[in-house]
């Protein structure tokens, strides 16, 4: 995945909050809280994670996503690490 946008981060993380946890698409906003408005748990930020690492084929670190409160927090964690080739 060389070349990747956020847009092309956030699609992704869109397609795996609508397809894992039922979430309607139109509350996925880049400033939607997580816990909050999307009522996911610590559990299925262990399955995104997880989803995510699948699809990018990169490890991501329990602690990276420890911060992360917004779906753009996700996006932006996801993009650095895709960066970091």
């Amino acid at each position: 995945m060389t070349n990747v946008t956020k847009q092309d981060v956030f699609n992704q993380v869109t397609d795996a909050l609508v397809e894992l946890f039922e979430i309607d698409q139109t509350e996925i906003i880049p400033e939607a809280k997580l816990y909050e408005e999307l009522d996911l748990d610590s559990i299925d930020a262990v399955d995104l994670v997880v989803h995510l690492q699948n699809v990018t084929g990169k490890k991501i670190k329990p602690d990276e996503f420890k911060a992360v409160r917004t779906v753009q927090d996700v996006v932006d964690s996801v993009y650095e690490l895709l960066k970091a080739e």
